[in-house]
């Protein structure tokens, strides 16, 4: 028996394994993909969904949530940032190519947030612009949402 339970604390987690956790992991996992930290929520997601335990409800609200709040602190520290350096002074090419977006087509390129790359240069500078609070948040997440609708559907078309 004891080798068993020192094999299972050996074994690298699967999907499956942290599927079995719950919407509270797919919380988790949603916030931290939308940091600068590395994240698989859509992975977690689209295995949750093939398992059929939650509703697609509870699942994209989970998701969305942990993954707009996210994006949103993202917001706050460019927010915060304002006093330090100008937008202008970031020599990252996503953060140059959000900064454009955002001077062309303002507000509206935060439904893009969910993109790679420049998803969150979009909301560490619109943080920085000093947009809106509620417009960042509401756009923020129906670009998200949308995201983790997609994936559900196809997760659950797929699999």
């Amino acid at each position: 028996q004891a080798a068993a339970a020192h094999a299972c604390r050996r074994r690298p987690a699967r999907m499956n394994d942290i599927a079995e956790m719950g919407l509270g992991w797919l919380f988790l996992s949603a916030f931290t993909s939308a940091t600068l930290l590395p994240g698989s929520s859509e992975v977690l997601l689209g295995a949750m969904a093939t398992r059929g335990e939650w509703s697609m409800a509870s699942l994209l609200l989970w998701a969305t949530l942990g993954n707009t709040l996210g994006s949103m602190t993202t917001w706050w520290l460019g927010r915060l940032a304002t006093s330090k350096k100008k937008p202008e002074d970031f020599q990252g090419r996503g953060e140059q190519k959000a900064l454009t977006w955002l001077k062309q087509h303002g507000h509206w390129c935060l439904l893009l947030a969910w993109t790679p790359v420049i998803g969150d240069g979009l909301c560490l500078l619109a943080g920085w612009l000093r947009f809106s609070f509620w417009r960042s948040l509401i756009l923020i997440g129906l670009g998200k949402l949308f995201r983790y609708a997609l994936v559900f559907l196809l997760a659950s078309q797929i699999f």
